[in-house]
């Protein structure tokens, strides 16, 4: 018996509304769809209400939530921060005399209003700010009489030459020379500590806030031969902002490539128009619920809406498809949107649900920045329930499509190009081939994402392009100044009074040593050091004692006298006191080298009255967080795949069905890292939630194709005949929507943000990967996995027969 005359049409042709028994269908379809108007009239009232609080959306970002909080490096540096002032959130200013040296009068006279402009802003740590005119800055050296000193700028400075003479000298003598002074005499630096809170109004410091009265003093200033360079989290998070904030230009651009393409295909203008809108308004909805949730957007979470917006195109594209089918066989607009419900909510469903679990894993990132990445996307994915499943479906039982796009949608489901090119993909010799093709290039990927590297691996602020005016600050100072402003600190800590112990001092000085000879250290500084050169000038200079004394008295001498000059190479207590190295670079490797010479000290040097605890400074921060996106790495991608696996199950309620949807997504998260390695991207905070977000929106295909296909076979068609049909209905979509995105998000690449572009690239290749693996490789492994599927199995399936049905 031919199996084709058993399949019966569960979604007949029915012309008239009132020929449709409005009582069939799930619970949840009688409850949408016969109260159309109170579900038209709610999402119409949210929007307008969320989309009211999505105008009062803020972008910012603080010093902290940065940091892995649940790291050891960020405990011990929490647990001492009043004690390492200089080591935390800071700006530098470098002001530069293009047309001369530091000491000219009209030069010192833009430093010094450049000083006190910088020093009035709000959330300056007032007390720790340097330059040639703060008076903390001093000179001091041993004379036949003794001690002399002052401050490096002279109290009476008037301009005159004898004034700059006493002011090249005192610069000699405080050996600021390399750090506060450039090397070639013609720049020179203010050293700005920032405030993690206000402290008049105790709420977090605004990054941008303190970019932006930088940026005005700059435009105030750099002319005339005068040049200001910035560097610090301050200042990179408020470029990355106002670039950022290009990002609406990239968004509308989506949106048009989105509605050009779909409009292409369906030459439909109203339902394209539905899809595009009910797409936006989840975007709407969910920046009106994060608002409402008291998250402000940061340079991380901003990408997000674009995300929610694609997802939403994705699945109104099929829901608008199936629409469009079922009106071209003439069945009425109503009831092809209930059966479009019928067929397509579970997949959907199950769909976001993958979404939503993709972004959720994300919450296991202690970095505040990614879980608040996951928090507006899980809120975007639940959203998407609403305005897409369930409000697009509505607004089309209303609208339905032209009947010109109904008849092409028949015409092109009978004799699609895809089917001719993808259908060889079930028999046996093309899906041989196709298995092998891939199988090879996930073992070529293999080989080479073993390479992937963890962190930063260039110069700089990689989150901005190399020619950023931030990384040719930065390039700039790192020229023209001998200490390098990527800190490693390793924070010395004992009981009050231990640091000025002779024992300690010469412990530190021994990490001193450690830390030179580790590749990438340029030199160290620390109390220990200090107190030689301090012992040294007590008596009368001579280089005998240029030594850590064991005289308690005048060790304890040495590190108060260091304490008056250094406030912030050790604390009042004598308990807290950094070494801090000065690294070359941030890179990664260099990072991990700095790491385990210090825990291998700390492992052999600790006692319970004295500890080595790493880390402070940029470069111990950024140095806890590679460690943080190392270990969650793997984890997060073991995570996402167990989840997504499990919800196939549920849906397909078929292990082998399962490992045709799985494989594809395995072999492209497995390409994905192997691109990462060829174009020099490491794993880090702004590329680790790409390949999580690559799995959830990927599977989405797997689950429309699979779905549909895995039904048929269930009514007692061939694997060809189900998988033609499953192409025809939702398979095109899957090709269109593939490009579309791709397309959109390639955009990106052109973004003045470096980690924009580079996202851009990766979620292009995602999609595309994604697309392709489902059209090419489900039917090839369906053929050896799913071919004999028949009706015996589908006393197992009702519930999915009953609620996913494709017409044969």
């Amino acid at each position: 018996m031919n199996p084709h005359s058993e399949r019966v049409d569960p979604n007949p042709v029915v012309q008239k509304r009132e020929d449709f028994e409005s009582t069939s269908g799930s619970r949840l379809e009688r409850l949408i769809f016969n109260h159309r108007l109170w579900i038209v009239a709610v999402c119409a009232f949210v929007t307008l209400f969320l989309g009211f609080e999505a105008t009062k959306s803020n972008v910012s970002a603080s010093y902290e939530r940065m940091m892995p909080l649940s790291s050891p490096f960020i405990r011990n540096y929490l647990a001492n921060v009043d004690s390492l002032r200089s080591l935390g959130n800071s700006v530098r200013v470098v002001v530069e005399n293009r047309k001369g040296t530091i000491y000219d009068p009209h030069y010192l006279k833009i430093l010094r209003e450049v000083n006190d402009r910088v020093y009035l802003l709000p959330g300056v740590d007032r007390a720790f700010v340097k330059s040639l005119w703060m008076p903390v800055v001093r000179w001091t050296e041993v004379t036949e009489s003794g001690f002399q000193g002052g401050p490096v700028m002279p109290d009476n400075y008037d301009g005159s030459s004898a004034s700059i003479a006493r002011l090249r000298q005192n610069v000699s003598r405080a050996g600021i020379v390399g750090s506060l002074v450039g090397d070639d005499l013609r720049s020179s630096t203010i050293f700005v500590p920032l405030l993690d809170h206000y402290a008049d109004t105790g709420k977090p410091l605004d990054a941008r806030a303190v970019h932006d009265a930088i940026e005005r003093i700059r435009h105030d200033y750099a002319h005339d031969g005068i040049d200001i360079h910035v560097i610090g989290f301050a200042q990179l998070v408020g470029d990355l902002i106002h670039g950022l904030m290009k990002i609406a230009l990239y968004f509308a651009a989506a949106a048009a490539i989105a509605a050009a393409v779909i409009y292409g295909y369906t030459r439909c203008a109203r339902s394209t128009a539905l899809v595009i809108s009910c797409s936006l308004a989840a975007v709407v909805w969910q920046l009106g619920i994060v608002r409402l949730l008291g998250i402000d957007l940061d340079p991380y979470s901003i990408l997000v809406p674009f995300l929610i917006f694609a997802i939403g195109v994705s699945h109104g594209a099929q829901k608008m498809n199936g629409i469009t089918q079922d009106i071209g066989r003439g069945t009425h607009r109503y009831v092809a949107a209930r059966y479009t419900f019928r067929r397509l909510f579970l997949a959907g469903l199950t769909a976001l649900l993958a979404d939503a679990v993709g972004f959720a894993v994300l919450m296991l990132i202690d970095i505040p920045v990614i879980r608040g990445l996951a928090v507006a996307a899980s809120v975007g994915v639940a959203v998407l329930i609403f305005t897409n499943l369930v409000f697009l479906p509505v607004m089309l039982s209303y609208t339905g499509v032209s009947a010109s796009a109904a008849a092409r949608s028949l015409r092109t489901h009978e004799r699609h190009a895809l089917a001719a090119l993808l259908v060889p993909f079930t028999r046996r010799k093309p899906a041989c081939a196709a298995v092998l093709v891939a199988g090879a290039l996930c073992a070529g990927g293999l080989l080479v994402a073993q390479h992937l590297k963890i962190g930063d691996l260039d110069p700089g602020a990689p989150e901005l392009r190399a020619n950023s005016r931030y990384n040719l600050d930065n390039a700039y100072v790192t020229r023209h100044y001998a200490l390098s402003t990527d800190q490693f600190a390793v924070i010395v800590k004992t009981p009050p009074g231990g640091i000025a112990s002779y024992e300690t001092l010469m412990e530190m000085d021994n990490l001193e040593q450690v830390l030179r000879n580790v590749p990438g250290v340029q030199t160290t500084t620390s109390v220990s050091g200090v107190s030689r050169r301090i012992t040294a000038a007590d008596f009368e200079g001579d280089p005998r004692w240029m030594t850590i004394s064991r005289d308690p008295a005048i060790a304890a001498a040495a590190v108060n006298d260091a304490y008056v000059a250094n406030p912030e190479i050790v604390n009042g207590a004598r308990s807290v006191a950094p070494v801090v190295a000065f690294l070359s670079d941030h890179k990664a490797k260099t990072l991990e080298q700095v790491v385990k010479a210090v825990e291998a000290f700390g492992a052999q040097h600790d006692t319970p009255m004295r500890q080595f605890l790493p880390a402070a400074g940029s470069a111990g921060i950024e140095a806890a967080t590679n460690i943080a996106v190392e270990q969650a790495n793997r984890t997060m991608l073991l995570l996402v795949y167990a989840a997504v696996t499990v919800l196939c199950f549920l849906t397909f309620r078929d292990w082998r069905a399962v490992v045709v949807a799985m494989v594809p997504l395995v072999i492209t998260s497995i390409l994905c890292e192997a691109l990462m390695v060829m174009l020099g991207i490491g794993v880090k905070v702004a590329t680790l939630p790409v390949t999580a977000l690559g799995v959830g929106i990927g599977v989405d295909y797997a689950l429309y194709l699979v779905s549909v296909q895995l039904t048929l076979q269930r009514q007692g068609a061939s694997l060809e005949t189900a998988y033609r049909e499953a192409l025809g209905f939702t398979g095109k979509v899957i090709a269109l929507i593939g490009v579309t995105l791709a397309v959109s998000v390639l955009t990106w690449a052109w973004s003045p943000i470096k980690f924009q572009a580079d996202m851009g690239v990766l979620l292009t290749f995602m999609f595309v990967w994604n697309m392709i693996g489902a059209l090419v490789l489900i039917p090839a492994l369906s053929h050896f996995l799913l071919r004999k599927k028949t009706r015996k199995t589908a006393s197992r399936s009702g519930d999915l027969v009953k609620n996913t049905a494709c017409r044969g």
